[in-house]
């Protein structure tokens, strides 16, 4: 078991479990709220329904390591989606109940969401195998096992 993917899984249940429970609370009390402030700032209404995809799809896929980026993408546009709707006024504001900044619950969702998307899901879920980083460019395995075996000389310069 390595550190770092148990750093990851940990993160990721974090995240996707506290953030279910704000979509378990906008299932069982719909989105009439979020749909006037969605309106009020001249948005269509149906752009606040987008808050199931990113407060219960995206929570589940992290939690279960499948789709992980995608989920943590969702929950990073939700996140930004409340700071500017919401919390636009309490950016540079300290909470009265006890010091902590305002926006500190979104600032942890948006950031703790952007980790995970930059750091991928680890080696515990549902995707099962280690997620490959991307290679933009790579030569053919023949290629390559044939250079490492067989190195190709230099080009001989040629001058006139």
């Amino acid at each position: 078991m390595r550190a770092d993917d148990l750093g990851k899984l940990i993160l990721r249940f974090t995240v996707g479990g506290l953030m279910l429970f704000h979509g378990i609370s906008k299932l069982q009390n719909g989105v009439g709220g979020i749909e006037g402030m969605v309106t009020a700032e001249g948005l269509p209404s149906w752009v606040a329904y987008g808050v199931y995809a990113a407060e219960i799809v995206a929570p589940i896929l992290l939690i279960i390591g499948w789709g992980t980026r995608v989920g943590a993408g969702l929950i990073m546009i939700n996140m930004i989606a409340a700071i500017l709707l919401v919390h636009s006024n309490d950016l540079l504001a300290v909470n009265e109940r006890g010091g902590a900044w305002a926006v500190e619950l979104p600032m942890f969702y948006l950031l703790s969401s952007l980790a995970i998307l930059i750091m991928g899901p680890g080696a515990y879920g549902l995707a099962g195998t280690r997620v490959r980083k991307p290679v933009i460019i790579r030569a053919p395995r023949r290629e390559r096992v044939r250079e490492r075996h067989y190195p190709t000389p230099p080009s001989p310069t040629v001058t006139y």
